[in-house]
C-alpha cells in the first residue's frame, strides 16, 4: 500500500504507473481504464463508492465534451472542404477552362467521394454519424431553398443542372445528397454497404457519363440513351472504387473483410448496379435512386451487414 499517485490528467491519455515501489511497469490508459485502475483505487485506499461515482460521471462528461468539439470541427471543416470544391469547378467553368457538363459531373465524382473519405476524421462517439450527415443536409436545405426558388442562386444552378432550371435541384441532386446522408446515418464506418452504394453512384455512375459521351456511339440494344462504353466503365470504375474505399477502411480498423470472397461479392453488386443504371427507366426513376438502391439490396444479400 506504500504505492503514489502520479496527479495526472485521466483524459489526455497520460501515462498511468502500475506496481510497487519500483513502479516498473507503464501504459497509456484511456479514461474508461483509468476509473478502475489502481491508479484510483486499490493501492491509494481513495474514496468510496460515491467519490468513484462522481469522479466517473465527471470523466465521461469531459470525453463527451471532447468528443463533441471533434465532430464539431469535422463538420465545419468537410463543409467548408464541400464548397471550396464547388467553388473551384464554378471558377475553372467561368475561365472556360472545362465544359459546364464536365464541370457538374466532376463535382458529382468528387463530392460523394471525399465525403465517404473523410468520414475517418470524425470521432469515434455514436453521434459522429450525424455530425457527418450534417454536411449532406446542409446541402440539401440550400438546394430545396434554391429549388423553390425561395432565394435563387444562378451559379448553384447552373453548377449542377443539366438545363440550369431551379425545379431540376428537386430531382437528381436532391436525392443525391439525400443518398449520402442515408449512407452515413445508416451504415457509417462499420459496413461495406454505404460505401459501395456511394462509390457506384458517385465513381461508377459519374464516369459512365463522361466516358459515355465521349466515346458512346455504340448503343445498349434495349435503351438507346445509354451506351457500352458507359455501362462498361461503370462496371469497371465503380468495382475498382468499391474495393479502394474496403481497403482503405480496413487498413484503419474498421472493417475486416474476408478478401477471398470480397472481390467476387463486390463484382456481383457491381453489375446489379450497372445493370440497373443501363435500364431505361430514368425518365421514371433518377439514377441517384436507382443506382445506390439497387446497391444497398444486393450489398446487404451480399454481405449481410
Amino acid at each position: 500500500m506504500a504505492a503514489t499517485l502520479i496527479p495526472l490528467s485521466p483524459i489526455s491519455h497520460q501515462l498511468c504507473r502500475f506496481g510497487n515501489n519500483a513502479l516498473t511497469t507503464h501504459r497509456f490508459c484511456s479514461p474508461s481504464f483509468l476509473i478502475s485502475s489502481p491508479c484510483f483505487i486499490g493501492l491509494t485506499g481513495m474514496g468510496s463508492a460515491t467519490q468513484l461515482r462522481a469522479r466517473r460521471s465527471l470523466i465521461s462528461s469531459a470525453v463527451a465534451t471532447n468528443s463533441m468539439l471533434h465532430d464539431v470541427g469535422a463538420t465545419v471543416a468537410v463543409l467548408g472542404g464541400a464548397y471550396a470544391l464547388v467553388l473551384s469547378f464554378e471558377s475553372l467553368t467561368k475561365r472556360n477552362v472545362i465544359q459546364q457538363s464536365l464541370s457538374r459531373k466532376l463535382v458529382h465524382i468528387l463530392s460523394g467521394l471525399l465525403f465517404v473519405l473523410a468520414w475517418p476524421i470524425f470521432s469515434g462517439s455514436t453521434e459522429a454519424r450525424y455530425f457527418a450527415a450534417f454536411v449532406p443536409l446542409v446541402n440539401g436545405l440550400r438546394l430545396v431553398i434554391n429549388g423553390l426558388s425561395v432565394s435563387p442562386n444562378s451559379t448553384l444552378i447552373k453548377s449542377v443542372t443539366r438545363e440550369g432550371r431551379p425545379e431540376e435541384l428537386l430531382k437528381g441532386p436532391l436525392f443525391y445528397v439525400l443518398a449520402l446522408l442515408i449512407s452515413a446515418v445508416f451504415f457509417w464506418r462499420q459496413s461495406p454497404i454505404g460505401m459501395i452504394s456511394l462509390a457506384m453512384m458517385c465513381g461508377g455512375d459519374g464516369i459512365a457519363d463522361i466516358m459515355g459521351r465521349k466515346f458512346g456511339s455504340a448503343k445498349i440494344p434495349y435503351n438507346p440513351r445509354k451506351s457500352w462504353a458507359g455501362s462498361i466503365s461503370m462496371f469497371i470504375f465503380g468495382y475498382f472504387i468499391s474495393i479502394g474505399l474496403l481497403y482503405y477502411y480496413s487498413r484503419l480498423g474498421y472493417l475486416h473483410m474476408n478478401w477471398e470472397t470480397t472481390f467476387q461479392r463486390v463484382a456481383m453488386v457491381s453489375m446489379v448496379a450497372t445493370v440497373v443504371e443501363s435500364l431505361p427507366i430514368t425518365d421514371q426513376l433518377d439514377d441517384n435512386v436507382s443506382v445506390p438502391l439497387a446497391t444497398i439490396i444486393a450489398a446487404y444479400l451480399s454481405f449481410g451487414y
